[in-house]
């Protein structure tokens, strides 16, 4: 395209630049008297290097695309680095995936020479907002002030807990209320449900009083799940607007599904008083799929390349997995164990799943009929925890969907028993194998689950005796570690049930450990400080902070991750605690049971409010979970776009070395971030800090979270892998 054909700058565009002309007036020597484009780029390259010859740590820490260092680097020192690499990356093209893999072209220093020469170009004010501030960042009128303790305490008291007395009184109220729709619905016959049914001649109080003790029963939040929109809008007392109905009634055509039990719908907030207003924003953006979300399923793209797997073939992390599609791995010592039974279905559809691109094919669904396990499960079964007994490194398995506790008691039960016979067969075999060729044996079980704020009630006394149970089998063969894994995503789900439930798991031998996705609403200043809070509060240890993986499908509740790495470096730190404090929290796995008094002990000790034992992360593609990267490019319209290297911290398939860097191009400016957050209540000025944010390194994980030290005697050698 000739310089003449390109479009003249919108007034807002110019406006932010003529601003960044005047708080730098050397960029006109730079860019408005350059003639050409690698003039303009040989330009800002000599000024950048008088900024950097007595800097030999920025230069290294560039020139080897490194995020480990052993020197600090300033505030300053970052956007050089950022600029350097806008210039070695100048041109660079790349699909898409936002974009159906469209080619979109980082070219930073082309828009700002046209723009600041010609006043014309493709630069959008996102873009433009985005270098503003990068060059305030290396003027130094953009700084790194960290909120005090003061703050980020007052920014935490702005949000509400579940087990708030006000908040729940209201809840009380919904619950009424959708017990009175469900009798109305039951009398009409617009709800039915076999096991469920009124005596003949009930009075209407003794219908409500018999549905307040169903209330009680997980099955009846199960057989009571809203799933079409006109019947959520009547439990929800004809809040919904006519556009939120729109967008539902459109998602059900697309194929996305509807499953909103009586007990959390019962969370959100339908009240006149407009105290509540807005307190249930996270739980609605976890409910009601956003516009984008509708418009690409169908066309959703995993994310996971661990996800694509051909039968027989090695899959992105080079594993080659058992047949079917119940084993999902990526590292050499946890696989995910996926069960054939109601387990692959969930207490409600998380809106930003990361297994959504198994619900638009099909593998997930909410009809428990067709989840029940087939006769041929147990065999199943049998052929894939041999796939775990004869590999050489596994020694964690994830179970989960799904959700875990979705299936029934008795399935659970035999889950876990051919996990005990596999790890017990494991353990006997190595006895004759020689020093060095030994196995790794099975120390930690995990279950994955969402019920305890899903459907607390799940959480019941049979199903803790047959936790407990294994446990007390289990420990004595040598597995070590007992994880209920949750996924919390706000402290308003945590209600007096929720809180029942995980006492009841902890009571059981199991420690509770906590996954939130940093969805948009979530990304609030103070909101994960403050639900880490409610969790230390309940005996729940934070595990992961994780950014929204997926394409534009989840643009909506994309927070970016320049915005991780603020809420670590700022919010997170007034959690953090000593190494030797970190090793009496990982004795808990002796005893979960005594979780509440001691997260409570040392939080006092350390004069903390919270414990920042998370780690925040992306889910990689491929590579793993990582939160190390470099901004080395920005496209037109201000989406950054982020080369990752995988975690150092841990171990993975051999793989990893062949791999490279991944890059990743967000679906999201970090201007639509802060509108969105300015929707939301939020005050743009406190984030601004946020643009400075563009290298991170992973965070070491908690050694509470560490596996017990492996027997020197276990092989090297790896099984089912093969490298293409």
């Amino acid at each position: 395209m000739k310089k003449n054909s390109y479009p003249k700058l919108k007034p807002a565009v110019l406006l932010i630049l003529n601003k960044l002309v005047r708080e730098n007036p050397h960029l006109l020597s730079i860019f408005k008297y350059a003639e050409t484009l690698d003039e303009a780029k040989n330009n800002l390259k000599n000024w950048i290097d008088e900024f950097i010859s007595d800097s030999s740590i920025v230069l290294d820490t560039y020139k080897n695309l490194d995020t480990t260092r052993k020197k600090p680097i300033d505030w300053k020192e970052f956007a050089i680095i950022r600029l350097l690499d806008y210039i070695r990356y100048e041109g660079m093209q790349l699909k898409d995936p936002n974009l159906s893999n469209r080619i979109v072209v980082s070219q930073p220093i082309e828009n700002l020479w046209r723009a600041i020469r010609f006043e014309k170009g493709n630069c959008t004010k996102a873009f433009c907002l985005d270098m503003l501030y990068l060059f305030r960042q290396m003027n130094g009128k953009l700084k790194q002030t960290k909120p005090s303790r003061k703050k980020i305490i007052k920014w935490m008291s702005d949000f509400q807990s579940g087990l708030d007395e006000d908040i729940q009184r209201q809840r009380q109220k919904n619950k009424d209320r959708i017990i009175r729709n469900i009798i109305k619905n039951i009398e009409n016959g617009k709800q039915k449900s076999r096991r469920f049914q009124f005596k003949s001649n009930s009075s209407y109080q003794e219908k409500y009083e018999q549905i307040n003790r169903w209330w009680n029963d997980y099955r009846f939040h199960l057989s009571f799940a809203i799933r079409t929109p006109d019947m959520l809008n009547e439990m929800m007392n004809y809040s919904l607007s006519d556009r939120t109905l729109k967008r539902l009634y459109d998602a059900r055509k697309k194929g996305i599904p509807l499953f909103v039990n009586p007990h959390y719908l019962s969370l959100l907030c339908i009240s006149d008083n407009s105290r509540f207003d807005g307190v249930d924003i996270t739980i609605r953006d976890y409910i009601f799929p956003s516009r984008k979300l509708i418009q690409q399923f169908g066309n959703i793209e995993a994310w996971e390349k661990e996800d694509k797997v051909c039968a027989g073939m090695p899959n992105a992390a080079g594993w080659i997995l058992p047949p079917f599609n119940n084993v999902h791995r990526r590292y050499p010592e946890v696989a995910i164990f996926i069960p054939d039974t109601t387990g692959r279905a969930c207490g409600g559809l998380c809106v930003s799943c990361q297994r959504m691109y198994d619900f638009q094919s099909g593998h997930f669904n909410f009809d428990l009929n067709k989840l029940k396990a087939p006769i041929s499960w147990n065999e199943k079964m049998k052929i894939l925890l041999d796939y775990f007994e004869k590999d050489t490194q596994l020694r964690d398995i994830l179970i989960t969907g799904g959700d875990a506790l979705m299936s029934s008691n008795n399935a659970l039960k035999n889950i876990l028993e051919a996990v005990y016979q596999m790890a017990l067969r494991k353990k006997q075999k190595n006895k004759h194998r020689v020093k060095g060729k030994k196995y790794a044996e099975i120390v930690r079980v995990r279950l994955g689950t969402r019920l305890p704020v899903y459907i607390p009630q799940r959480i019941d006394d049979e199903l803790c005796n047959i936790l407990k149970t294994f446990r007390l089998k289990a420990e004595k063969i040598g597995i070590q570690q007992f994880i209920i894994q949750t996924h919390v995503e706000s402290a308003m789900e945590i209600t007096p049930e929720t809180k029942l439930a995980i006492a009841k798991l902890l009571n059981a031998g199991w420690l509770v450990t906590n996954q939130v996705v940093f969805t948009t609403a979530v990304s609030r200043r103070g909101y994960t400080a403050k639900l880490r809070q409610v969790l230390n509060d309940i005996g729940v240890i934070p595990y992961y902070t994780f950014s929204v993986k997926g394409f534009m499908e989840n643009y909506h509740n994309f927070a970016t991750n320049a915005r991780s790495v603020q809420e670590k470096v700022e919010e997170k730190r007034l959690g953090l605690i000593p190494t030797e404090v970190n090793k009496k929290l990982s004795s808990l796995h002796e005893n979960p049971a005594k979780s509440i008094e001691c997260i409570r002990q040392i939080r006092k000790e350390e004069n903390i409010p919270f414990l920042s034992t998370d780690r925040n992360m992306l889910n990689l593609p491929g590579v793993g979970k990582s939160m190390s990267f470099r901004v080395i490019g920005i496209t037109n319209d201000g989406r950054r776009i982020l080369l990752f290297k995988y975690d150092h911290n841990r171990k993975h398939s051999p793989i990893i070395y062949q791999m490279g860097e991944i890059i990743i191009i967000e679906s999201k400016s970090i201007a639509k971030y802060l509108e969105q957050i300015k929707k939301m209540g939020g005050k743009t000025s406190d984030y601004k800090s946020i643009w400075g944010y563009s290298m991170s390194e992973t965070e070491s994980r908690a050694k509470v979270f560490e596996y017990p030290p492996i027997d020197d005697d276990v092989t090297h050698e790896f099984t089912n892998l093969v490298l293409k």
